[in-house]
């Protein structure tokens, strides 16, 4: 059986392309896939304070709310490591990825857990599992002259890899605020890419 995390993180809900994405993908999968559904709007991460740094393994003081995000953080790696496919929606906010997901890789980069220093320096832990990252955009940031604005995908990618999840596949809506007949055709391509991800998924 396969075992799928999936993370949305769009502040849209059912209006958000990256979960219609996601629902479409979860649609066309096989049964009997077991499958974790999080989403960081509905039920957000919260951001490390001083407080709670202690919580992900940091030099800081303990505390009682430490302790929780310990709790939260095992509980979060726990579901990560189970997984054998990851699943991220990830809408493009102000050129990079909403906050709220940034919040849950914060909970789950733990040094000595899903990443280690050694003397050739970092090493990544979760080697088994690959990740689709569902990405949606208002503009368009794969050409020449914008690329450098994108944060977006970039970002999701260094942070995966430095877990040492390298398997990364990336479906793409873009220039979703370029008219409606653009964006319909982007979306259309994107729901056809996952579905055939989805279809020839284990």
């Amino acid at each position: 059986m396969s075992h799928l995390l999936v993370i949305r993180s769009s502040a849209t809900g059912a209006a958000s392309v990256s979960n219609q994405l996601i629902d479409a993908y979860l649609a066309a999968l096989k049964p009997g896939a077991n499958v974790v559904d999080h989403d960081l709007d509905r039920d957000p991460v919260p951001y490390l304070t001083a407080a709670t740094l202690a919580g992900i393994g940091r030099p800081a003081p303990e505390s009682d709310a430490s302790q929780a995000t310990r709790v939260l953080s095992d509980q979060l790696v726990a579901e990560l490591l189970a997984a054998d496919t990851l699943v991220l929606g990830v809408p493009m906010y102000n050129f990079g990825m909403p906050a709220t997901l940034k919040s849950w890789f914060d909970h789950v980069l733990r040094a000595g857990v899903t990443f280690r220093y050694t003397a050739a320096g970092p090493e990544g832990l979760v080697t088994h599992t690959r990740a689709i990252i569902v990405a949606a955009r208002a503009g368009a940031y794969s050409d020449s002259d914008s690329v450098a604005l994108e944060h977006q995908i970039s970002h999701v990618r260094t942070l995966l890899g430095f877990m040492g999840i390298r398997d990364v596949t990336v479906v793409l809506a873009e220039g979703l605020a370029y008219g409606e007949e653009a964006a319909t055709a982007a979306i259309g391509a994107a729901r056809e890419a996952i579905e055939k991800l989805a279809r020839a998924s284990a």
